[in-house]
């Protein structure tokens, strides 16, 4: 079985800079696709920047998301922060894992992680 978790959220002050790590822990998968998503207090969770599994850094605007190999992470660096950044944030991962042979697709979810911006 795939897990994924984030960590790395809490309180920052605005204009300040955080980073965020999603990990991906099992046996016999690979990664084709990891996304960052967040959830504002009230509002529709919304896509925050992503990147292929072969990446290495994908950049949209504030939002930079990097794989870190020797931790098995991705991670995702918002710069700039602003108190609209707030909001739960949780990272996809989509891929296939190998049961005897056969390579079947897992999208799965992690439990988030809460990041607070204050003006």
């Amino acid at each position: 079985q795939v897990q994924v978790a984030e960590s790395g959220g809490g309180l920052v002050q605005a204009g300040g800079s955080l980073r965020l790590s999603c990990t991906a822990s099992g046996s016999s998968f690979s990664v084709d696709h990891t996304d960052w998503y967040r959830q504002p207090p009230g509002k529709q969770r919304e896509w925050v920047a992503g990147m292929p599994g072969s990446g290495v850094t994908s950049v949209t605007g504030r939002f930079t998301v990097s794989r870190d190999k020797a931790k098995n992470a991705v991670n995702l660096e918002i710069d700039s922060l602003k108190p609209e950044d707030t909001g739960v944030y949780y990272c996809n991962i989509r891929g296939l894992r190998n049961i005897r042979g056969t390579l079947i697709p897992f999208d799965i979810w992690g439990q988030g992680t809460q990041v607070t911006v204050s003006s």
